[in-house]
């Protein structure tokens, strides 16, 4: 083993192909597959991070051979089954590995690269003696520099004065708590005591804790808190000996209250068998994939938490999968308050710091089960026992971003590596998971049933067109509005779901048709009436709200569509008496935010829960007995070929909130359009009808789950850059595929400009195409180098969205 073969963390020019290095006698018994390690690259003496992927005894190349300088750290970051999936996730997802890799790893572990200037001795030029100062080096940051200090150095490096280092900086931190212990026995301390002034109080406090507790170590902050003494008096303990301080390294916590045990609940016909087959598989180390479909309210997640006992039991882990595990505290809550500190979460919510070290407890083995969202996906487990998918159809399963991994997929392969089940549970299952189950290559487990044997809500659609021609423009039917009454009246509760945020859609001037859009982007600014500023939801822009038209300037500005601030604002108004959360991205921007907003509403301090899509899914609140969706048509009529599907699973979900106890439960669905064959199917919560319907349409459009589909999109600074560059990708592909694929466009995207960068985008849908792996593969290569002018290529294997 003389050779390592290292994957560069280089963000231009990315390759695939790992560099070799000639390993240092000195590091030879030091380095593991899945190190991190600092190596030279390139011309310089410039340094970067890497990740040892292999080793070799022999490499054909006779010039001199760079060897690895350092190491970052003492035990692998990435293990042996992280390193395979990160070869196959490169080679499904069209990215780069190195991409990969650092996409499996809290981002607090991606080390950062400084250029360093170094003098020599010789004298410094005059333009550099102040910002050297008295310093024999200094970072190199051109924002700090002027153009005659920019000026000065370059020249100063290449005359020789200054020599430019680099060094890796490993950004990852362990928080470190400073502890204090007894240095001597207590008989000691009593004498040391007896010594003390009458009127040391403070001191006297100390010496009487520390003669009570020998052998305790407690943080300093907490012991000067508890005692009510100053540190100096601690400063002058630790001087006399009678006390020492240290250093001691902790785990951040990120659960902020504590959660009640619970314990494992009967289950009824339905669960059990559930449970019995994914038992079976755990056992056996079958790699089965099982689709539970239950209805919301049936018990899934009972199913979840013992199946997750009866891996613990055989001596494994679990990994168990949600949308985003901000939104659904009570699933959490849940799972900790079976398994207690076995648990690991991974999510969004938590500070950068508290990630690296949930992080830590898993890859040290203290965590065995872990809960997380998307990214957890990744997880450094070892030896799962099975993996757990809830909420499976969730759009926010697939990542938007390089690389645009499916979580479902990732999920699969680590359950063949582990030889465990993957356990898919939905209670609108995507139709590509459903058409597997009825194919025979997943396994169905169903579940119609709730399990209090409580009915499914009824559910009404209210026709929005008579209510416009009746009542003038409105928020609110009539027989909504009396539902929401009727239940403040007996004081139970009702959960309001419009999925668009703000105060209104949009500001158009009366008078010239003048509508005020983002000038990063080609889209209509949104209206927010807190903070008076317009705001656009793609690039985060924002500007008053203007007093006059900017076109021309007219003052007949008006507001049209409406926003979860402006229901709001209708709720105070028709409901003076009714106590309204509202729970969208603007409410929430807070960490924690989430959770305190529905512990308000679970305990009882509202009336009336208001917000987008975020609210449909997790929630189980037993005094919730009315649901309504004030407009059912917002993604309804999307460029989307999954726009029916979405809004059927919405609908779906969140009707599943009400009348989940002993109350039952109604649900009211406001729409223009009331004949949808979706909207219908909601209305009876019949997904297998549904199923069959949606089925026949995608048959007929050859759509997925008929046909697979890759997105390939050009986005440039200018348009015709974009445009030309994926003409030129069009023509390459119909030069190089058969003819047994379909391929869409080149088209505009649906939203052609965002953040000042230009969309254009072709589909391929194909059933086997041989030469497509090649053809996508060579595209990536080809226009790496056009990212130096703004132009890039991606390609999104199976989008959720044509948009």
């Amino acid at each position: 083993m003389k050779f390592a073969q290292v994957l560069v963390d280089v963000p231009t020019m990315q390759t695939n192909k790992p560099y070799t290095y000639k390993i240092p006698d000195a590091l030879a018994n030091d380095l593991r597959l899945g190190i991190r390690v600092i190596v030279p690259f390139g011309r310089g003496k410039r340094k970067v991070q890497g990740f040892i992927v292999g080793f070799t005894d022999h490499v054909e190349y006779a010039g001199k051979m760079k060897a690895i300088d350092s190491i970052i750290d003492l035990t692998p970051v990435v293990n042996d089954e992280l390193l395979s999936l990160s070869k196959w996730l490169a080679q499904t997802t069209f990215a780069f590995r190195i991409s990969c890799v650092l996409t499996m790893l809290p981002s607090v572990m991606r080390a950062k690269s400084t250029k360093i200037l170094k003098t020599n001795g010789q004298p410094l030029p005059d333009a550099l003696v102040d910002l050297f100062g008295d310093h024999s080096e200094l970072e190199y940051d051109e924002a700090r520099f002027n153009s005659d200090q920019l000026a000065a150095i370059i020249k100063a490096v290449q005359n020789g004065e200054l020599v430019v280092d680099y060094v890796v900086k490993n950004q990852a931190r362990v928080k470190q708590v400073l502890k204090i212990s007894a240095t001597q026995s207590p008989n000691e301390l009593q004498t040391v005591l007896a010594g003390v002034p009458k009127n040391a109080v403070a001191q006297q406090k100390l010496l009487n804790w520390l003669i009570e507790n020998p052998t305790a170590e407690v943080a300093q902050p907490n012991l000067v808190n508890q005692l009510g003494i100053p540190i100096a008096t601690v400063n002058t303990a630790a001087q006399r000996g009678w006390l020492k301080k240290q250093k001691v390294a902790v785990l951040r916590d990120p659960s902020k209250q504590p959660v009640a045990r619970n314990y494992p609940l009967a289950l009824n016909g339905d669960q059990q068998t559930a449970v019995d087959q994914i038992a079976t598989s755990i056992t056996n180390s079958n790699d089965d994939v099982y689709l539970l479909e239950g209805v919301t309210g049936s018990g899934k997640t009972e199913v979840y938490l013992q199946a997750i006992q009866k891996a613990l039991v055989a001596g494994k882990t679990a990994l168990m999968l949600v949308p985003e595990i901000a939104l659904t505290p009570q699933m959490v809550n849940r799972v900790k308050g079976r398994f207690g500190n076995l648990v690991a979460m991974l999510h969004s919510g938590l500070s950068i710091g508290e990630k690296y070290d949930e992080w830590r407890r898993i890859n040290s083995g203290q965590a065995q089960v872990v809960v997380g969202a998307r990214s957890a996906v990744f997880a450094p487990l070892e030896n799962i026992g099975v993996i757990i998918m809830d909420e499976e159809h969730d759009s926010s399963y697939k990542q938007e971003d390089t690389p645009r991994y499916s979580t479902r997929e990732v999920a699969k392969w680590r359950g063949k590596y582990n030889h465990c089940p993957v356990v898919l549970g939905s209670a609108t299952p995507s139709l590509e998971s459903r058409a597997r189950a009825g194919k025979g290559v997943y396994k169905l487990l169903m579940m119609p049933h709730r399990i209090n044997n409580q009915s499914l809500p009824a559910v009404k659609v209210v026709d929005m067109r008579n209510v416009i021609v009746n009542d003038g423009q409105t928020d609110f039917s009539k027989p909504l509005l009396d539902a929401i009454q009727d239940r403040l009246n007996k004081h139970e509760q009702t959960v309001l779901m419009l999925n668009r945020r703000g105060y209104s859609s949009f500001l158009m001037c009366r008078e010239c048709g003048f509508v005020l859009k983002c000038p990063n982007c080609d889209i209509s600014l949104t209206m927010h009436l807190k903070g008076r500023k317009m705001q656009c939801h793609y690039c985060g822009f924002e500007q008053p709200i203007p007093n006059e038209c900017p076109n021309c300037h007219g003052h007949q500005l008006r507001s049209f569509g409406t926003g979860t601030e402006k229901v709001e604002q209708a709720l105070n108004r028709l409901l003076p008496s009714a106590r309204v959360i509202r729970m969208d991205v603007d409410t929430t921007k807070r960490k924690g935010a989430h959770e305190k907003l529905l512990a308000r509403f679970g305990s009882g301090q509202a009336d009336i829960l208001l917000g987008t899509q975020m609210i449909a899914k997790g929630l189980d609140f037993p005094n919730v007995t009315l649901v309504g969706v004030l407009n059912a048509d917002t993604s309804l009529e999307l460029p989307d070929f999954r726009a029916n599907e979405k809004t059927f699973q919405l609908l779906t979900q969140v009707s599943g909130r009400a009348g989940r106890a002993e109350k039952k439960g109604e649900v009211y669905i406001q729409t223009y359009n009331p004949d949808n064959k979706a909207i219908q199917f909601a209305k009876d919560q019949d997904y297998e009808a549904f199923y069959r319907w949606e089925m026949r349409m995608r048959h007929l459009a050859n759509y997925p789950p008929y046909f697979f589909t890759v997105r390939v999109t050009a986005s440039a600074n200018y348009e015709n850059q974009s445009a030309s560059v994926i003409y030129e990708v069009d023509r390459f592909l119909r030069q190089h595929l058969t003819n047994r694929n379909i391929i869409l466009g080149p088209t505009p995207a649906a939203i052609s400009k965002i953040n000042n960068k230009y969309y254009y985008q072709l589909i391929i849908k194909y059933k086997h195409e041989p030469n497509l792996q090649s053809a996508l593969e060579s595209i990536l290569d080809q226009y790496q180098a056009a990212t130096r002018h703004g132009v890039y290529i991606s390609i999104d294997s199976e989008p959720v969205s044509f948009m």
